[in-house]
């Protein structure tokens, strides 16, 4: 195995991304790699890792447990992931133990910020993940490309425009239909030639309450819709200026609080231009500018019995970003890419069920602007370098009134950087290992906790100025492909300073505070091709938590979990059969987490055993039906939201996971 030099790279190809694993599984697998590029069969444990520190994946393939149409429930599948439930619909995703803003999350390289300070809204119930050709995880600390803070990953949600050499049209769609009336539709249709295109995809997704394993109703319906499209500009192979918008709105209740999300209306537009091979040495320029706007409301009444006084509150918050970059190829075996972005968010709060009346109050405000470069050096025909540098200016602003902080600004220079040898051990194996550093500032929700208990006597107290957390990572691991055998493990470990760790008070008040921590894990991924139609899998995801400054577990660490499948596939036919195993959690650290939840107790262990069918009647065409919990296991997640009392339904001491689940699905490629 060797890695490609400039010569043999394609002009718009990332200059750093190594494909030679994904090449040495299309050799090994080559019944996988031609599905691929039509239908594949059901996912039934997840995504291989298929470079170093990065995983891949097709959302709009069916899987299975069948995921709620939002991003969170999509990542669950990969291990070292897991999600905070709340209700039917958008949870928070948690990559080894780190939630929130420690994961970036971009659509189509657009950073996007929820509105809501409960975390109704966090990044990912605004993706529509039918809507998008990829998603890519990009593990750990090991790229400075894509903003500051990243310390657990960055995943991307991308779109890839379709390439055309003549006037051409296509439509895709899928339907998905499930038990508690769940039902989905995605439909997405292009037209263009070589130099102009258009393509608009549109989403709808609809849940009623789900039932757990008990039999008890949890208050979790959802009913969610979007909108995305693209106008595309090629005058040659090279070029393209691409402007995109996207409109969507929803609604969605929750089990584990005292009011609902009623209205998730986000609007967005963006500008891109890309240009490749402009000189032997410019190799790439990018550019992009781009607009958010999320406007969420929540309410006590619309989708529940009220009880007590009604309650609305209407957050919103804009988001203006913009990134320049170029790729240098500086000789035949380095290259470089370079750039700057920038940031900013202003959001706001307004209340009172007539809220649509009355003036929205700032309460903060952010931005941020960095300059960040990656190099790739090729040492010999096995051996790689990759290194990287970010330093970014972050500053927010306290616009609340009766704060200590009212008033002031925080202004903080952040640093990352990291170096990653990789090594073409043999025509099979790469091994890795990268050494990371990132730093992070504290958001809004971290920035806003109210700590009753230590107020001032004036009620002003403030966590407005907690320190920014940094984080020193070690990552190593090695990818296998060979024959029928494929797999794949990584390793890290991790020295968190000054992290920041949210403190449960009572139920009116939490408290933002630093610590120092250490965590450390692995996760691993196995398939084999037994026979001519049949593959074996298994994933494992293991995490370890400690809170260095007090002593003990470091809070919202989920536990152990496994995960055994096996498929067949002749191409006509298809059926699987998964089987999840996640031991109980007797680590916790009662009242402490992070902005999303804390920990509640220990938890018990659970396995689900699940089983799918497929059937392609011809070419683009995949039906495909699953039961999910197959034998209606009650059980809920370690890092799950403890139940709320609500009228009419049963409270539990974390929102339970749903109990036995039918679903049919139809991928249709129409031509």
């Amino acid at each position: 195995m060797t890695f490609t030099t400039r010569a043999h790279r394609e002009p718009v190809r990332h200059a750093l991304r190594p494909l030679v694993v994904a090449c040495a599984v299309a050799a090994a697998f080559p019944a996988i790699a031609e599905e691929t590029a039509t239908l594949g069969q059901v996912v039934v444990t997840a995504p291989s890792m298929e470079a170093p520190l990065t995983v891949v994946t097709d959302p709009r393939a069916p899987r299975q447990p069948v995921p709620a149409h939002d991003g969170a429930d999509y990542l669950k599948n990969i291990p070292g992931f897991s999600v905070i439930r709340k209700g039917g619909t958008d949870g928070d995703p948690v990559f080894r133990g780190m939630a929130a803003s420690r994961l970036g999350i971009l659509l189509d390289g657009e950073m996007i910020l929820g509105g809501c300070g409960m975390r109704m809204d966090p990044p990912t119930a605004y993706v529509f993940p039918e809507a998008y050709d990829r998603i890519t995880v990009l593990k750990g600390p090991q790229t400075v490309k894509y903003g500051p803070g990243n310390s657990a990953g960055v995943v991307l949600f991308e779109r890839q425009p379709k390439t055309r050499s003549g006037f051409s049209t296509y439509a895709d769609a899928s339907l998905l239909a499930g038990s508690f009336g769940r039902n989905d539709q995605m439909f997405e249709a292009g037209v263009g030639n070589a130099n102009f295109y258009g393509e608009i995809t549109g989403t709808h997704a609809h849940s009623q309450d789900y039932k757990d394993g008990a039999g008890r109703t949890v208050h979790s319906a959802y009913d969610r819709w979007s909108t995305n499209g693209a106008l595309g500009w090629t005058p040659d192979a090279d070029t393209r200026l691409e402007l995109t918008f996207a409109k969507s709105d929803g609604r969605a209740a929750y089990a584990d609080r005292s009011m609902d999300g009623v209205k998730f209306d986000r609007s967005n537009v963006g500008l891109k231009f890309e240009k490749a091979r402009i000189s032997p040495l410019v190799a790439k320029l990018e550019a992009q500018v781009y607009y958010n706007y999320v406007d969420h409301v929540m309410d006590n009444y619309s989708l529940r019995t009220q009880t007590g006084m009604k309650m609305l509150s209407n957050p919103d918050r804009e988001t203006k970003g913009g990134r320049l970059a170029a790729t240098f190829d500086l000789s035949p075996r380095t290259s470089l890419e370079t750039g700057l972005d920038v940031q900013t968010n202003d959001h706001s709060l307004r209340t009172g069920t007539n809220y649509d009346s009355k003036p929205r109050t700032p309460d903060m405000r952010f931005s941020s602007w960095g300059v960040f470069g990656e190099l790739a050096h090729e040492l010999n025909a096995a051996n790689r370098l990759i290194g990287g540098l970010r330093v970014d200016a972050s500053k927010a602003e306290d616009q609340r009134t009766g704060r200590s902080s009212s008033g002031q600004t925080d202004d903080t220079t952040l640093k990352a950087g990291f170096l990653r040898w990789e090594n073409a051990f043999a025509p099979t194996t790469t091994l890795y290992a990268g050494l990371g550093h990132s730093e992070r500032a504290a958001d809004y929700w971290e920035r806003s906790k109210s700590p009753q208990a230590t107020a001032m006597s004036n009620g002003s107290a403030s966590t407005f100025f907690v320190k920014p957390e940094k984080t020193t990572q070690l990552d190593t691991g090695a990818i296998y492909a060979a024959g029928p055998l494929r797999a794949s493990a990584s390793a890290f470990y991790a020295k968190h300073k000054d992290f920041i760790q949210i403190q449960k008070i009572n139920a009116y008040a939490t408290d933002a505070i630093n610590i120092d921590a250490t965590t450390y894990g692995l996760e691993g991924d196995l398939s084999y091709r037994f026979a001519n139609f049949w593959q074996s899998y298994a994933t494992l995801a293991w995490t370890h938590g400690e809170n260095d400054t007090r002593g003990g577990p470091l809070s919202q660490i989920a536990p152990l979990e496994a995960r055994l499948g096996a498929a067949y596939d002749d191409r006509t036919w298809s059926g699987g059969a998964l089987l999840r195993l996640v031991q109980g959690q007797k680590r916790f650290d009662k009242d402490y987490g992070n902005i999303v939840g804390q920990d509640i107790a220990s938890s018990a262990g659970f396995a689900i055993f699940s089983v799918n069918a497929g059937y392609r009647p011809r070419k683009g065409t995949l039906i495909s039906a699953g039961i999910d919990n197959l034998f209606d296991k009650t059980y809920a997640e370690f890092i799950s939201r403890g139940g709320a009392s609500i009228g009419g339904f049963t409270q539990t001491t974390r929102v339970n996971e749903p109990g036995r689940t039918f679903w049919l699905k139809a991928n249709i490629e129409l031509k």
